[in-house]
């Protein structure tokens, strides 16, 4: 059994308490908090240790479970690492690319497992779209939320959009080529609300709108490939798959719908089902592969090197953004 610890008691830090409690893999030694109060309540509310500081924490784990404000990721994860412990890190891998950088390199070195918490990437409707061998030619993403000042310690871009750019990044087998973005801040001191097109290098194109500044929240992808158009519903748990076929002889589905594109191209035939979902708890599934990696020494599965491209693409983005904002300055 692997001894784990996390820094962190705030709303996701409780959350990742309570889903490492299922998980057989890991021991929870215990935690730390500087708010004493924060601390104190999770404490309680889990029956589990407070530690008094980061070190005595990382000096009885295996594993240390980062989930702090962005800012001190890179301090948290270096003391971890320099103690040649396994790190779990919360999204965004750290709040610069030199940061980052160094974090892989240190990993690398260290021969340490190291995952970031794209908790997108287990989300249920995500597996099972994967499970239909998608190839995405074009993807269109909308991520909007209601406003939270939990977030805003970074832009909208690392704080929601980087999500989907993790998503995107897992799905198209190329290096991005262009990238064309624009954002405003409506609430706080940084974008609140951003749209970026991203090209690729063979050809295919993302399109990603991100807000926290909405009166709702939605969270889809809208896949295009080959013969199919495929939504997933990262928040109500659904996968819709429309899949297009040449019409050969009469019509067999009688919910399908035909198109006729005329000059005498054969009709297309329109079909629609909805994928099953399986029930999974996202970061405890997160977690739990964690600890099999670990244990089977196998690679992540999402590695610091994919973090690193996240956070690289995220922060191409905020440059464009940046450009766009001193014009209108």
């Amino acid at each position: 059994m692997l001894k784990i610890g996390v820094l962190g008691a705030g709303h996701l830090g409780k959350i990742h308490i309570k889903q490492i409690k299922e998980i057989p893999e890991f021991q929870l030694i215990g935690f730390y908090d500087p708010d004493t109060e924060k601390a104190q309540s999770a404490s309680d509310e889990f029956n589990i240790k407070s530690f008094p500081d980061i070190d005595s924490l990382i000096d009885e784990v295996d594993v240390v479970d980062i989930v702090t404000p962005t800012i001190s990721h890179y301090e948290c994860a270096i003391q971890a690492i320099q103690k040649n412990k396994h790190i779990f890190i919360e999204k965004p891998l750290t709040y610069t690319l030199e940061q980052a950088n160094e974090l892989v390199k240190q990993v690398t070195e260290k021969g340490i497992k190291a995952q970031v918490g794209h908790v997108e990437r287990f989300n249920p409707a995500f597996l099972a779209a994967k499970e239909l061998n998608l190839k995405p030619m074009f993807i269109e993403s909308s991520r909007i939320a209601q406003y939270n000042p939990r977030g805003t310690d970074v832009s909208v871009v690392l704080d929601l959009m980087i999500h989907d750019l993790d998503l995107i990044l897992n799905l198209i087998p190329s290096e991005v080529f262009q990238i064309s973005a624009s954002g405003v801040p409506i609430i706080s001191d940084t974008p609140d609300i951003a749209n970026a097109r991203i090209e690729f290098e063979n050809g295919y194109v993302a399109n990603v709108t991100t807000s926290r500044a909405s009166l709702k929240n939605e969270r889809k992808m809208r896949v295009f490939q080959k013969n199919a158009y495929i939504t997933i519903n990262f928040l109500d748990k659904k996968v819709d798959v429309y899949n297009i076929r040449e019409l050969e002889g009469e019509q067999e589905n009688p919910f399908s719908i035909i198109v006729d594109p005329g000059n005498g191209k054969p009709k297309k035939e329109i079909s629609f089902s909805s994928l099953k979902v399986p029930e999974i708890n996202a970061i405890r599934h997160e977690l739990s592969l964690f600890a099999k990696s670990i244990k089977n020494n196998t690679e992540p599965e999402v590695t610091i090197t994919d973090g690193f491209r996240s956070l690289k693409l995220a922060h191409q983005i905020l440059e464009k953004i940046e450009e766009g904002m001193n014009r209108i300055k």
